[in-house]
């Protein structure tokens, strides 16, 4: 893309300013946590080699630092952000591993939610509304790329099954037309009374 283009001809002229960060794995190689894209634009700039840092992290922490390296760029998808989120917080999860019986977690509380939401300064609402589109289709995540359905009707559609989702997926394209949140709240409400046929899902995007 265009950007990769202008890291790329920078890469060139200055080298890569920040070093990228790797870990050493259990079987002795490196992986590369942070810097794939400065990675990917010495390869296209001919480099053979990349500064990096080593850092002392295991897995979970890898993947938290990879995705909260990922925030910092300048766009960012919603299925990347989908994505990382739902790394994260798995990651911040197992990290934090069980409550000891001195420090119990009351019911319904997710602490790792919580603090995402402090440290990437968007509600736990909307972070489970991201972590909610990792459940539809590819098709539907793109159309939700491109700015074709938006996130509340996208998250309505991820609670119906693959099926269904293709159905939907089927009517978009007959008809060139994203179904509305109403029709979307629709459908779920269908789906979750087993009522959502393939007919009845072109009859909610028809009206």
């Amino acid at each position: 893309d265009e950007d990769m283009i202008q890291l790329v001809e920078s890469v060139k002229k200055r080298g890569v300013i920040a070093p990228a960060t790797v870990r050493q794995k259990e079987d002795g190689r490196y992986e590369l946590v942070s810097g794939h894209r400065r990675k990917r634009a010495c390869e296209l700039a001919g480099f053979e080699s990349l500064r990096c840092e080593i850092v002392d992290l295991d897995r979970d922490a890898a993947t938290v630092l990879m995705v909260e390296s990922n925030y910092q760029r300048s766009q960012i998808l919603p299925s990347e952000k989908a994505f990382a989120y739902k790394m994260r917080l798995e990651a911040m999860k197992r990290q934090a591993g069980r409550p000891s019986k001195d420090n119990l977690v009351p019911v319904g509380q997710n602490y790792s939610r919580e603090e995402l939401a402090a440290q990437s300064g968007e509600s736990q609402t909307q972070i489970q509304r991201y972590v909610r589109l990792t459940n539809l289709v590819p098709e539907l995540l793109e159309f939700v790329d491109e700015g074709r359905i938006k996130m509340r009707p996208a998250v309505e559609l991820s609670y119906l099954d693959e099926d269904c989702q293709r159905d939907v997926v089927d009517e978009i394209d007959m008809n060139d037309a994203t179904p509305s949140h109403d029709q979307t709240i629709r459908m779920r409400k269908f789906f979750d009374e087993g009522k959502l046929t393939t007919e009845a899902i072109q009859a909610i995007m028809s009206e």
